[in-house]
């Protein structure tokens, strides 16, 4: 049996929000249906300024001209994912069509046709390679939710 349905309204404390963390960690069967948000003032130029840079910066480090989930793995103690993972030879390595960027190898792009099958195997590899080469066990960033269906 069930439990009931409940909708509950929580506050910002009440979500526990930290950086990579939230309430919603400790329940993942929950589902958020809406959400508000208190935004600030400020002066326009200052913020679109401050917007404009922050998008500078992405173009520059991050590969946006390939589909992604961002980024891959998160950064362990001490190290850099990207910068192990570049360490390791792997920039620009694909299984299929899934690739470790070469523009920053802490992403892992779909070139083109990637299957989940590609980007799990990839995912596997770069862990593997990195343990291998460097004692560190890189933790994915990316949340890989897997359903199992009849056959």
């Amino acid at each position: 049996d069930r439990e009931q349905d409940e909708i509950l309204m929580l506050s910002g404390k009440q979500m526990e929000f930290a950086y990579r963390h939230s309430i919603l960690q400790a329940h993942p069967e929950w589902t958020v249906l809406t959400a508000t948000l208190s935004l600030m003032p400020g002066d326009a130029r200052a913020i679109r300024e401050t917007m404009e840079d922050y998008m500078q910066r992405r173009r520059d480090k991050q590969p946006l001209e390939y589909p992604s989930a961002g980024s891959t793995f998160k950064r362990p103690a001490g190290a850099f994912a990207g910068q192990l993972i570049e360490a390791s030879g792997l920039k620009g390595y694909a299984i299929g069509g899934a690739m470790v960027s070469p523009k920053h190898a802490g992403f892992i792009v779909n070139t083109g046709g990637a299957t989940s099958r590609d980007v799990l195997t990839l995912i596997e590899h770069v862990r593997a390679v990195v343990r291998r080469d460097h004692g560190i066990e890189l933790e994915s960033e990316v949340q890989i939710l897997t359903r199992h269906l009849a056959k």
